[in-house]
């Protein structure tokens, strides 16, 4: 076992947010931990990295889990570390809410060269502080509509597990922050070190990032038309398209893609989208304190008095009423 130092190729700080995802926080830590050293010895000898707080203490993972904090942000050398990586709150709202706070220590970072990267609602709080503004953004598929109304101006990469924009890095979240660390660490330490311990990590391989995700809507197995109708039915989501359109996108007739519908989901492509936004309403109205308008126009509908209709249509009572219901 080799004992001599090692300068690091690369240096981490990793800034859990408020309610952060434990999953991705743990996986891209691991995928740094195996590369950092020879076997499985946990040493930082090839990367290295500190897990900085905005204040020292720790910070509860949205799973109840604390988090220590070996670093407070007033005492970071910024100038000894080359990326600063944020892990997003369960609630985008609540993360853009942090900005006031971050935005400073955010700036110092770039002042610094130390590039960001934001996993998972992280990216809420990089475009809350106009830090996203000119540069292309990966979302979590689940977000992305919340993403496009409340930051029009920022670029969404669908359908994309993170995106490298020079000193802009995002990531989806869940397992695809193993796939960015991969891809960070090439760059510094070489693919081999960088793939190593996947295996470990029962990993089957890095994946790119525009990796097709195969547990969306059983995509795999719903046929390859009706996989990608489905993929951007999400795209479109806060869109006024219709059927029609989606059919010419994909190159086959309205009637035709009605047929694959109602034989592999036993509804049509109309149904399926309507019942698409409203559980993408329905889970809003449970996880943020948004404006229904807003959520009306993230779901590609012309008012409020619409959503009203169709929710109510579908789940037997008005949204403002579904939203004031206990738990």
């Amino acid at each position: 076992m080799p004992t001599e130092p090692i300068a690091p190729d690369l240096r981490f700080l990793l800034l859990p947010l408020p309610e952060f995802a434990l999953l991705p926080f743990g996986g891209f830590l691991d995928k740094l931990r195996f590369t950092a050293d020879e076997e499985d010895y946990s040493r930082q000898r090839y990367c290295a990295w500190r897990i900085l707080g905005i204040e020292a203490g720790s910070v509860r993972a949205s799973s109840g889990v604390a988090v220590h904090t070996d670093l407070a942000a007033a005492d970071a050398r910024w100038d000894e570390y080359d990326y600063l990586v944020l892990f997003g709150g369960r609630s985008a709202r609540a993360t853009e809410a942090l900005a006031p706070r971050y935005r400073p220590l955010l700036r110092r970072a770039l002042r610094h060269g130390v590039k960001l990267v934001a996993i998972d609602n992280a990216s809420f709080l990089l475009a809350a502080c106009g830090l996203l503004d000119g540069h292309k953004v990966a979302v979590h598929w689940r977000h992305e509509a919340e993403f496009r109304a409340s930051h029009p101006r920022v670029e969404v990469m669908s359908e994309q597990l993170y995106c490298v924009d020079g000193a802009r890095i995002t990531c989806a979240g869940g397992m695809a922050a193993i796939d960015l660390a991969v891809e960070l660490l090439a760059g510094a330490c070489g693919r081999t070190r960088a793939l190593k311990g996947l295996p470990d990590m029962l990993v089957d391989e890095a994946r790119g990032s525009a990796h097709a995700l195969r547990s969306l809507d059983d995509a795999a197995v719903s046929g390859r038309h009706v996989g990608r109708a489905i993929a951007l039915m999400r795209t479109l989501l806060g869109t006024r398209a219709t059927s029609d359109e989606l059919a010419a996108r994909i190159g086959v007739s309205r009637r035709q893609l009605d047929r694959l519908f109602l034989q592999r989901h036993g509804r049509t492509v109309r149904a399926y989208w309507t019942e698409m936004r409203m559980q993408h309403a329905r889970w809003r109205l449970l996880n943020s304190g948004h404006a229904l308008a807003q959520i009306a126009d993230e779901i590609g509908l012309a008012d409020t008095s619409q959503l009203a209709r169709q929710f109510r249509r579908r789940f037997g009572q008005s949204p403002a009423r579904f939203r004031k219901q206990p738990g």
